[in-house]
C-alpha cells in the first residue's frame, strides 16, 4: 500500500476520532453554547472535511484509482435512485422513532446523545442554515472517504473482497464517531455496513450519500424541537402538580 494511503488511513482512523471526541467533550463541558459557538463548530468541520476529501481524491487519482472504483460513477442510475430513496426513508423513520423515545426520558437519562442534541444541534434559523450546509458536506465527504476511498482500498488489498472492504469501511466510520460513546460506535458500525451494502449493490455512492444526508438532517432539525416539546410538557406537568398541591392545602386550611 502506498505511503500516502497509509497516512490518510492513519488520519481517518486515529486523528479524526481523537480530535472529534476532545472537541465535543470541551463543548459539552460549557454551561451554554452560543450561536457563534455552534456556527464555529459547523464551519471548522465543513472546512476540514472538504480539505480531507480533496487531498484523498488527489492522492487516489495519482495512484490511478478510477472514479468508478471510488464509487463516484453512476453505472445504474435508476437502481441507485431506488435504493437511495428507500434507504433514506427507512433511516429517517428510525431516526424519528429513536428521537421520540429519547425525548420521553427524563433529561438525566438521555445520555451522551441527549447532551449533544441539546447543545450542538441548531436552535435558530441562522444555525439551521449553517447546519444544512454542514450535513450536505458531511454526507458527501464522509461517504467518499469511508465508502469510497477506505472501502475501495481494503477491497483491493484483500483480492477484491467486497465483504472485507465493507467491514473496514464500517470500522473506520464508526471510529470517527467515537464522540458518541459506546452506543454510538455500535449504531454507526451497523449503519456503515448498511451504507456499504448500498454502495456495492448500486455501484455508486449516491444511495449512501442520500441516506446519510437524510439521517443527519432529520436528527438536527427534529431533535431540538422534540426535546423542547418534552421540556414544555414536563414544565406543564410540574405546574399542574404544584397547583393541585396548593388547592389541596387550601382545602385543608378552610376545614
Amino acid at each position: 500500500m502506498p505511503w500516502d494511503f497509509i497516512v490518510i488511513l492513519a488520519v481517518l482512523g486515529l486523528l479524526v476520532p481523537w480530535r472529534g471526541a476532545v472537541r465535543i467533550r470541551q463543548l459539552l463541558c460549557q454551561e451554554r453554547l452560543t450561536t457563534a459557538d455552534r456556527l464555529a463548530l459547523y464551519a471548522s468541520t465543513l472546512a476540514f472535511q472538504w480539505l480531507a476529501a480533496a487531498i484523498t481524491l488527489w492522492r487516489a487519482v495519482s495512484h490511478h484509482v478510477t472514479l468508478r472504483q471510488l464509487g463516484l460513477a453512476l453505472p445504474r442510475p435508476w437502481l441507485a435512485v431506488g435504493i437511495g430513496t428507500g434507504l433514506a426513508t427507512l433511516v429517517v423513520l428510525n431516526q424519528f422513532i429513536s428521537l421520540r423515545r429519547m425525548a420521553r426520558l427524563p433529561e438525566d437519562q438521555r445520555g451522551l446523545m441527549g447532551q449533544i442534541a441539546r447543545k450542538v444541534m441548531p436552535q435558530t434559523t441562522v444555525e439551521r442554515l449553517g447546519f444544512v450546509a454542514l450535513v450536505t458536506t458531511v454526507a458527501i465527504c464522509e461517504e467518499f472517504l469511508y465508502r469510497g476511498f477506505v472501502q475501495s482500498i481494503f477491497q483491493q488489498a484483500f483480492v477484491g473482497s467486497s465483504i472485507i472492504g465493507a467491514l473496514f469501511s464500517a470500522a473506520f466510520f464508526s471510529t470517527a464517531h467515537l464522540y458518541q460513546g459506546k452506543r454510538g460506535l455500535a449504531s454507526t458500525f451497523i449503519m456503515g455496513l448498511i451504507f456499504s451494502a448500498a454502495r456495492i449493490l448500486s455501484g455508486s455512492l449516491f444511495p449512501s450519500i442520500l441516506a446519510h444526508f437524510a439521517t443527519d438532517l432529520s436528527a438536527g432539525l427534529a431533535a431540538p424541537a422534540l426535546l423542547q416539546q418534552a421540556a414544555l410538557a414536563t414544565e406543564a406537568g410540574q405546574l399542574v402538580a404544584v397547583q393541585g398541591k396548593r388547592q389541596a392545602a387550601d382545602g385543608d386550611s378552610s376545614e
